[in-house]
């Protein structure tokens, strides 16, 4: 049997704590910041944790599980 893959596109958006959490970067940083407000990007830019129903799904696209 072959050794399974991680998806290359969950690997680049995702980390993994020290205690087995998954750390995201939040959306909507890239372009058009002009119209949010300063206090909006700074809320984005700060790394948060992914929710605890969408965690089985990642830890099986990276293989984790």
């Amino acid at each position: 049997m072959p050794k399974m893959k991680t998806k290359s596109s969950a690997k680049k958006r995702f980390k993994v704590t020290g205690t087995g959490k998954i750390k995201r970067k939040h959306a909507f940083k890239s372009h058009i910041l002009t119209k949010k407000s300063k206090k909006r990007k700074l809320k984005l830019t700060h790394d948060t944790l992914v929710h605890k129903s969408d965690e089985s799904s990642i830890k099986q696209m990276l293989n984790l599980k």
